[in-house]
């Protein structure tokens, strides 16, 4: 038997004692999930909601799973340590946020783990599901654990914990898997025989499997395929923009890259998909900022002409597209003005290391001439965030003096163009699978004494330096090159307590410590040099990248040797080409559209908005909302967020703020309260044109996620040189059941109906205005029916 938790009817009030409620409520908009499959599956990212959600991964695994028909496949995340308490207080297990399917009545749980340390988020939520964390004691009507992801490019660590690792890219035949489990468990497979099927596939690792091949999506880029939009958070999360991938893999061959080796070949999405994947998180997420994602998109063939066309399209609608990963050399004038067009987030140097037998070591090129060039242009198309990022204990030794290096090239920097910069330095962790996989790791004491410098020269300089602490580097390292045993210093570490040990907030470094004082001894040889002969214990995981390969690799760094990038005609083969994937470069460049006039919105009859900056004459509609369910658990910003995402697919043509940051020019008469249910709240929001009443709920409606309903509106002309009242200046109170309250006197009453208790379930019926003539309380709709009916009619 499925069993499933409403999380609003079991914990009610009680989510208002757990920071971010909304983090556990669901009911986003665009959830897929749904009863009544014949397979259930859950996809878990093993960290805070406000990460998982921004994970490329995870997304499509949960909106490939969705399309399967049979196939319902939920979300979780790791808990906070406070809402672990709440589960635990009221014995309950943790549930997928779509459907509240509790995680033990799922035939599939799902991890992806792209981050060492997360590997307590997937302890607690097999802890907090009520299920064993040891897989060897999981069995009968459990479900079936896989792990995939960057992270188990080395899986021994974590196998104790988990039944099977897909090794690779899920597009490359996880969901055909998904497909087949499906077809077994119509039949009536048990646990057992899914679970020897999963074990059988050729990307699948068990524990005693050997020469597993990372799979690859082959075809990656070349063909259409429905973009990961859903669902669309309510609350912001950490990169809170619509990402399309717009290549796989990376040419460069930076010697210390993990995911530049994990993700080879280098494949680029052919320019016209990436213009229809953007499209889709526009019209169908809402996004208004869309990260062009990669590991180095410079090197994406015609990245210039794509972003051009895309600005083209949509330039007028205020939406800024992002290119979060750029090589020095990949910048250009015109790149630069491109993504500088509408809104600029700062810019992010990654130089890792700044002396030149250094760079060409980890087979990089940074020339310090080269980085003031583009910071002197960048400061005329008004960018003033200049972020460098370094990384110190990078093989082979220099001598040392990596820290003055660092410390004199900010400093040259910094003089040359008039400027301070932020600076962030972390300690480098040697990966599996690179041509570093055998190096050295700094130590910790080491490593902080180069930091203190670093810290102690630029600071007093005016530089801002943030730095990774190298205590937390090593414990990455310890689990990246870890075998078996490591599982035993995770599991212990997990029940002493660690909890989320990705954040700074919740990482117990003492907890840490006293764990790994009992395996010092193992600790220090996982960190230390590998000797040549010695058997790795990842060796069991073939990533394409042939052991001669890397083993070339690492002499060409010990004599600071570059290699040419990964092209068409490779003169230094590392293997992965010869499988079924290989090189993919887009061959098309795109084209700018219509001059980029808007094209008319689909199902709509509107014309795509012009997001015109209006000063003068204006469309402003007024109008009422609820807020109830879930809804009443997401905070005032978000809020804003869900409505500003809202009007962009509902497709109505808004009016923008001018400024940096371009808002949608949307206003609401009161927050409201975390965990207050609202009947008739105010707000508005102006138009460059005027759809009926009835449009305008027809468009909006369908656009909220759940809880939020329009129900009145009125549509006002208001002419050039009329004042424009915003909704929040005209508030005078608001209504209570029978109790009519000035908004100075809100909280106090609250307090005093709620006896000190939290507002869950507390009812504000109405919204007041305050009439401007006699300064008494008013309804909305009449005041601004008052203010704007002498010579600008309101528009029924």
């Amino acid at each position: 038997m499925v069993r499933f938790i409403d999380p609003l009817s079991r914990l009610g009030a009680r989510l208002l004692e757990v920071e971010k409620p909304a983090r556990y409520s669901g009911g986003e908009y665009g959830l897929l999930a749904k009863t009544g499959a014949a397979l259930y599956a859950a996809v878990v990212f093993p960290d805070l909601y406000e990460l998982g959600m921004s994970n490329q991964a995870f997304r499509i695994i949960y909106n490939g799973l969705n399309r399967i028909e049979g196939i319902s496949c939920d979300r979780a995340f790791a808990p906070a340590p406070d809402f672990e308490k709440l589960l635990e207080a009221e014995g309950l297990v943790l549930y997928g946020l779509d459907t509240g399917i509790q995680l033990n009545d799922t035939d599939l749980l799902l991890f992806t783990l792209g981050y060492e340390l997360g590997i307590s988020g997937v302890l607690s939520v097999l802890d907090h599901s009520r299920l064993s964390i040891r897989a060897a004691e999981r069995g009968g009507e459990d479900p079936i654990v896989i792990m995939g992801g960057p992270c188990v490019s080395n899986p021994l660590p974590y196998s104790s914990f988990i039944d099977a690792f897909w090794i690779g890219e899920a597009e490359a035949g996880f969901f055909d898997l998904a497909r087949e489990l499906l077809s077994l468990k119509r039949k009536g497979a048990s646990r057992r025989t899914l679970l020897d099927h999963i074990t059988a596939h050729p990307h699948i690792w068990t524990p005693g499997k050997q020469a597993v091949r990372r799979a690859v999506a082959a075809d990656f880029g070349r063909e259409s395929r429905p973009a990961s939009v859903f669902p669309v958070p309510s609350i912001r999360t950490v990169q809170h923009h619509g990402a399309v991938e717009i290549m796989r893999g990376c040419p460069n061959g930076c010697r210390f890259c993990h995911a530049g080796i994990w993700y080879r070949p280098m494949r680029q999405k052919r320019a016209d998909l990436v213009m229809e994947e953007a499209e889709e998180f526009i019209r169908r997420g809402g996004y208004r900022e869309i990260s062009l994602s990669s590991l180095s998109s410079g090197d994406y063939r015609h990245i210039t002409g794509l972003v051009t066309a895309l600005n083209s399209r949509y330039r007028r609608r205020h939406i800024s597209f992002q290119l979060p990963s750029l090589r020095i050399s990949g910048f250009s004038l015109p790149l630069l003005a491109g993504i500088s067009e509408i809104r600029k987030s700062g810019l992010t140097f990654a130089v890792e290391t700044p002396g030149d037998m250094e760079q060409l070591a980890i087979n990089k090129q940074v020339a310090l001439k080269e980085v003031v060039s583009i910071i002197g242009e960048a400061k005329k198309y008004g960018w003033k965030g200049i972020k460098f990022y370094f990384m110190i204990g990078l093989p082979p030794d220099h001598g040392g003096g990596e820290e003055r290096r660092i410390a004199d090239f900010i400093l040259e920097a910094g003089r040359a163009v008039g400027a301070h910069f932020h600076i962030t330095v972390g300690t480098f962790v040697p990966k599996p699978h690179t041509p570093y996989q055998r190096s050295r790791q700094l130590g910790v004491e080491e490593a902080w004494e180069k930091l203190r410098y670093i810290q102690s020269v630029l600071k007093p300089r005016g530089h801002k330096v943030s730095v990774h602490n190298p205590f937390i580097s090593m414990l990455e390292g310890i689990i990246a090159r870890g075998d078996e045993q490591v599982g035993e210093i995770l599991e212990e570490a997990y029940t002493r307590g660690c909890r989320l040990d990705a954040w700074s907030d919740y990482i117990s470094i003492d907890l840490w410590k006293s764990v790994l004082l009992e395996r010092s001894a193992l600790a220090a040889s996982l960190l230390g040099q590998r000797p040549p002969q010695e058997k790795l214990p990842w060796s069991v995981i073939k990533s394409g990248a042939g052991d001669g390969f890397l083993e070339n690799e690492a002499l060409r760094s010990e004599n600071s040797m570059l290699t040419s990038p990964c092209g068409q005609n490779c003169t230094h083969p590392c293997g992965v080409c010869f499988s079924p994937a290989g090189i993919a470069e887009n061959s098309i460049h795109p084209v700018i559209e219509n001059g980029g006039e808007p094209a008319t919105h689909e199902g709509t009859g509107q014309t795509e908005s012009s997001g015109a900056f209006v000063s003068g004459t204006c469309f402003r509609a007024v109008f009422s909302f609820s807020k109830t369910g879930s809804a009443v658990l997401i905070s005032h910003l978000g809020v804003l967020e869900v409505f500003s995402m809202a009007f962009i697919r509902s497709g109505m043509n808004v009016v923008y703020t001018r400024g940096f940051n371009p808002l949608i020019k949307l206003d609401f008469a009161s927050p409201a309260a975390l965990g207050l249910v609202c009947k008739a709240e105010i707000a508005s929001v102006d138009l460059e044109n005027c759809p009926d009443s009835e449009d305008f709920t027809a468009l909006l409606n369908p656009a909220l996620p759940a809880g939020f309903t329009v129900h009145s509106v009125r549509l006002y002309h208001i002419a050039e040189g009329v004042k424009k009242h915003s909704v929040a200046s005209l508030l005078w109170g608001f209504r209570y059941g029978d109790s009519v309250v000035a908004a100075g006197e809100e909280k106090t009453f609250r307090s005093a109906i709620t006896n000190g208790a939290t507002l869950y379930g507390l009812v504000r019926d109405a919204v007041y205005a305050r009439n401007p003539e006699t300064g008494e309380a008013a309804d909305y709709f009449d005041v601004y029916n008052a203010l704007y009916t002498k010579n600008n009619t309101p528009m029924e």
